[in-house]
């Protein structure tokens, strides 16, 4: 069955409102009743609606996957050029779609809110690929209603406008949820796997059947995949699934009785993919794979799901706080409402899901946004709002999903943007996915031995390089024969391997974290400082702007996540100097992912500990001893305040080996046992690690 008969008797049920409201847009050109400067936007929005509708009728009529082969290269780019061209940087700057052009052309009330509405109407893009007839009649309809309030001579009102948006997301959460929702759940949601499985994946072409933006990344990515043996095609899919398999057993959990997972991955790497949904589906696992989300309310501040490189990484900036024109609690409630139906709905499936299995990507110049003033921005009301929906949300979905027999599995690898030596970075990256997980564990066990005597730890960054001078509290083991405070962490759901961490205990955890540069959630932060008191975050700063209120604001949305503050949630000592070095002999270290970068020096998480919703799941190491630094003060309180225990976020900061002075261990007698010295490993058996800096 072709994936748009999915939506067949939904489609017939909606025609004739489609047809009329189409039908009402296609005439606009004529009317001309709207006066200038509002004229040239509706007309441009017209033109982009009515475009869509030819779009599916396209895509109505050129069913299956085999569509692209009727189509050129050039002409496949030139209709991607068609659809994504309007918010490529080179146009940005006059798209209506840039909420300063929007504020500059159409006025500071009006600019940003059509603004919006034209992001939301680029979500037709996928659903006249996909065929869902509803969502296009949808956005088609909230665009007339905007419209209509502009053909008399008198301007409408902003609060006005601001009720249409309200209710348009507001009415329609069930419709724009559950369809993303299901995409994570229902084995008929199969767009994206459908491609994957099914295409001719020797013929390039097929990277244009998602309907996402494809870029030089996509395509260059996927030749090199063709060029590569079956043989290497499998190992990397192995290597991406034995993770996610070894994570149920490194945690005692019992894989049998899960039925589906969720992959979240790059366009190009389907050969890959193809090879990776077979091998869970002999572990007994349906695979659901669900595209980066389109509507407003389903995003997130970072672009997530299957997705190809961003048209506009600035664009995607400037409308991820779009939320602030329409959040209030009234909202909030209803979204809760629906997701609970939802879950309802789909609870079967829920009990059954094992967890995410991420195959992520880095190598994309570092994005440095700038700040637009005119960009929607939540007051400070509705960021509680969204705190607080964010952890209702996860405690509901702690009702469905039993996430102490949950894990998942996250694995990078570097895209073609990195550079001229981009394959020699990727063949490098697939030795470094698979190192000596038996050797890694043998010498970090090394570090936990000497840790587990600590009472403490202290890092210090190299003076006049790295103002780093913390002091960080462990806990204290009951029975040393059978307890450790540390997490041998091999390459099994957090690959590759190289760490050992720990929750610390926040009371005493006092000191500065400093890094002259760290990629974080996509974006860069330069000379970044932040203070813990008692284990919480006390202060914080970066470089990134003249401003310094910016700069705080910038912090405090990307890291804090708009909370207030936020507690260590973890500490770690990473000891994958294999990486460190790769990144260096190629001058990528900005380029790494964090998942690759938190290997390659001590790191700090801020926010919940690692163990977030399951530390009363025992967990243990290779050598039987029980990890018990699985909470903290703030997580202990999930009994009797639930909603004060979690923060719904973990952002890990790495301090490089070439700047950090010392870390060392320091017993209750105030004895010290050092662990690095001068970027170096020092303590005895741990030396084997310091060959790749040679």
């Amino acid at each position: 069955m072709d994936y748009r008969d999915l939506f067949k008797e939904e489609n017939e049920g909606v025609s004739q409102r489609y047809d009329l409201v189409m039908e009402r847009i296609a005439g606009l050109g004529r009317e001309k009743q709207v006066k200038a400067p509002f004229l040239d936007y509706f007309e441009k929005m017209a033109a982009f609606i009515a475009a869509m509708g030819q779009l599916y009728d396209r895509f109505d009529k050129e069913r299956g996957l085999s569509w692209v082969k009727d189509y050129t290269l050039d002409d496949l780019k030139a209709l991607d050029d068609e659809l994504y061209g309007d918010i490529f940087p080179e146009n940005y700057e006059t798209s209506y779609a840039n909420p300063e052009y929007a504020a500059d052309q159409l006025g500071e009330d009006y600019g940003p809110l059509l603004s919006f509405v034209y992001s939301e109407l680029r979500g037709m893009i996928v659903y006249a690929i996909e065929g869902r007839k509803t969502d296009m009649a949808i956005a088609a309809e909230l665009f007339m209603e905007i419209y209509s309030c502009f053909e008399s001579d008198e301007l409408p009102k902003y609060g006005e406008l601001k009720k249409i948006v309200y209710w348009y997301v507001s009415d329609y959460s069930d419709v724009t949820m559950e369809y993303f929702l299901r995409e994570q759940m229902d084995d008929a949601m199969s767009f994206i796997k459908d491609i994957i499985c099914g295409a001719d994946l020797s013929d390039e072409r097929y990277l244009y059947l998602y309907g996402e933006h494809i870029s030089e990344n996509e395509l260059l990515l996927a030749r090199f995949m063709n060029r590569l043996s079956q043989e290497e095609i499998q190992s990397m899919a192995h290597t991406y699934v034995s993770g996610f398999v070894r994570g149920f057993k490194v945690m005692r959990m019992d894989l049998s009785v899960k039925n589906s997972v969720c992959i979240r991955a790059h366009a190009g790497f389907e050969r890959v993919l193809r090879e990776s949904i077979k091998m869970f589906e002999d572990q007994g696992l349906k695979v659901h794979v669900f595209r980066n989300p389109v509507a407003s309310i389903n995003k997130r501040p970072m672009r997530y799901g299957f997705l190809s490189t961003s048209p506009n990484p600035q664009y995607d900036y400037d409308h991820r706080q779009d939320y602030a024109l329409y959040m209030d609690k009234a909202l909030n409630e209803r979204r809760l409402s629906v997701l609970r139906v939802i879950f309802e709905k789909y609870k079967d499936v829920l009990a059954g899901y094992a967890g995410p299995a991420w195959m992520d990507v880095f190598g994309e110049e570092p994005f440095a946004p700038v700040i637009h003033p005119h960009a929607p921005k939540p007051d400070k009301k509705q960021q509680e709002l969204l705190i607080r929906y964010n952890s209702q949300s996860a405690q509901l979905s702690s009702q469905y999903m039993d996430e102490n027999n949950m894990s998942f599995t996250i694995i990078a690898y570097p895209l073609p943007e990195i550079g001229k030596d981009f394959e020699a970075i990727f063949r490098e990256t697939v030795k470094i996915n698979t190192l000596d997980n038996d050797l890694y564990s043998r010498i970090q066990q090394k570090l936990i031995d000497a840790l587990d005597q600590a009472e403490y730890v202290q890092v210090k960054g190299v003076p006049g390089k790295n103002r780093t001078d913390i002091t960080v509290r462990l806990k204290t083991l009951k029975d040393p024969a059978t307890e450790t405070k540390f997490e041998n962490c091999v390459a099994d759901v957090n690959i590759p391997a190289g760490e050992v961490f720990t929750s610390p205990v926040l009371a005493g955890t006092n000191g500065t974290i400093h890094v002259s540069s760290v990629y974080l959630n996509g974006y860069n932060f330069k000379d970044l400082t932040i203070t813990l008191k008692e284990g919480m975050v006390d202060g914080y700063t970066c470089g990134n702007f003249a401003n310094e209120e910016e700069n705080k604001m910038y912090i405090k949305e990307n890291i804090l996540k708009n909370h207030d503050t936020l507690p260590i949630g973890e500490f770690a000592v990473g000891t994958n100097t294999t990486a460190y070095v790769m990144a260096q002999k190629y001058g990528i270290i900005q380029k790494l992912p964090i998942l690759i970068v938190e290997k390659t020096g001590p790191h700090f998480a801020l926010g919940d500990t690692c163990y977030s919703r399951s530390e009363d799941h025992k967990v243990y190491n290779p050598d039987g001893k029980e990890i018990i630094a699985r909470s903290n003060e703030i997580s202990d309180l999930r009994e009797s305040q639930p909603d004060q225990a979690y923060f719904n976020c973990h952002t890990d900061i790495t301090i490089p080996y070439d700047e950090i002075g010392e870390i060392a261990a320091v017993l209750p007698d105030g004895k010290r046992i050092l662990l690095i010295k001068n970027g170096r490993f020092v303590l005895l058996g741990t030396e084997t690690l310091n060959e790749a800096f040679e």
